[in-house]
């Protein structure tokens, strides 16, 4: 153990790495370590406690929180977004349906195109970012953007896809996006320091963002003030770990749904990668990433997991053994509701857990977004 700590703590010096290193085998943290500055201008030094901003990470919480409520009947995968948005985003092309959103199949123009951003201090969103903090108010910046090819076609990652699947969820239960990531993900899944937060009032454990591995310039001008279904929940190593035992545990979403979520849909030869629904994957193994590896190196999320194969006790609407209480009191057999059924099923379990949410998961329904 000790050689192995030598070789992070080297590591981290020699390249500046600036995080959180853990490591887990077989239920037992082998090494946990903190590295740089939450704060580099007061000189407040990272812990194994402070919670990152996982940029594009949020996808994959996105991507679970559709998955359960197709569990749950609100859509299906087949379901087109145009069926929801009604007259709302007229550009996005009448057959996208939530299944080529989530696999960045969906060819809808997107607001922020990483591949044409020129400078990372580049002001890249045309409202001021302290009005983005609720899904809704995303739409004039999702609006006006040419479809680039037929649904279907091809792979091209996508960040307002997901912001457009944050506002599908909203649409079919009546429930707030980030309410929705909290119980039907974040609780079930143990992660009890994760949260969208506001990046203008970001709490003392909460590490700034920075536009460069070095300086004190943060981005909090250049990101949406609130995340959203695109990227920027903050959270922890620990929680991270707590998130890869409950997905392959069947404990968010069943494990069929799971081995669903992590089959390839697209080989990404740019990246060296291959793409699911909401996770990256291994070019030829089975390893699954909660995010690609070149952002990871700049936050704690530098996790990956191998899938276990699903278990006649975590199949669709039969219960999970160890499965949160969180949505244990929307029915088991999603087939058979309607989407009022859902609607008003969520409604319930959420307000009937309003006075837990200060010991679960989001004490705050917001919080920063992706680095581009």
């Amino acid at each position: 153990m000790r050689a192995l700590q030598d070789t992070v703590d080297a590591a981290a010096e020699r390249t500046g790495f600036s995080g959180v290193v853990r490591l887990d085998r077989a239920g037992e943290t082998e090494l946990s370590a903190a590295y740089g500055f939450a704060d580099r201008a007061h000189e407040i030094r990272n812990t194994v406690q402070t919670q990152f901003a996982t940029a594009s990470g949020a996808k994959g919480l996105t991507a679970l929180t559709v998955m359960s409520l197709i569990e749950r009947g609100a859509f299906e995968l087949g379901t087109t977004a145009r069926s929801l948005l009604g007259g709302d985003l007229p550009l996005i092309a009448d057959g996208v349906t939530i299944e080529q959103l989530l696999a960045h199949r969906s060819g809808i123009g997107d607001y922020l195109d990483e591949d044409t951003l020129d400078d990372i201090g580049d002001y890249v969103l045309p409202v001021p970012v302290h009005e983005l903090t609720a899904t809704e108010q995303f739409l004039p910046i999702l609006d006006g953007h040419e479809t680039t090819y037929a649904a279907g076609e091809r792979f091209a990652y996508n960040n307002g896809g997901y912001v457009v699947l944050a506002l599908l969820a909203e649409r079919a239960t009546g429930v707030d996006f980030h309410e929705l990531a909290r119980t039907l993900v974040c609780q079930p899944a143990g992660m009890a320091d994760t949260a969208f937060l506001r990046t203008d009032e970001l709490p003392g454990r909460a590490a700034l963002g920075y536009l460069s591995v070095a300086g004190l310039r943060t981005n909090m001008f250049h990101l949406p003030v609130v995340g959203n279904g695109d990227g920027g929940i903050y959270s922890t190593a620990a929680d991270f770990n707590s998130f890869w035992d409950a997905l392959f545990a069947g404990r968010i979403v069943s494990a069929e749904r799971v081995a669903e979520m992590v089959r390839p849909r697209s080989d990404w030869p740019e990246e060296s990668k291959r793409y699911g629904l909401g996770f990256h994957l291994h070019p030829t193994g089975d390893a699954v990433w909660w995010r690609d590896t070149t952002q990871a190196c700049r936050s704690p999320a530098c996790t990956s997991r191998r899938p276990r194969s699903p278990t006649p006790s975590s199949r669709t609407g039969q219960k999970v053994p160890g499965r949160s209480s969180s949505c244990s009191t929307i029915s088991s057999a999603p087939e058979a509701l309607t989407p009022n059924d859902v609607r008003a099923g969520l409604k319930r379990d959420l307000l009937g857990r309003a006075d837990e949410r200060a010991t679960t998961c989001a004490t705050s329904p917001a919080g920063g977004r992706m680095t581009p």
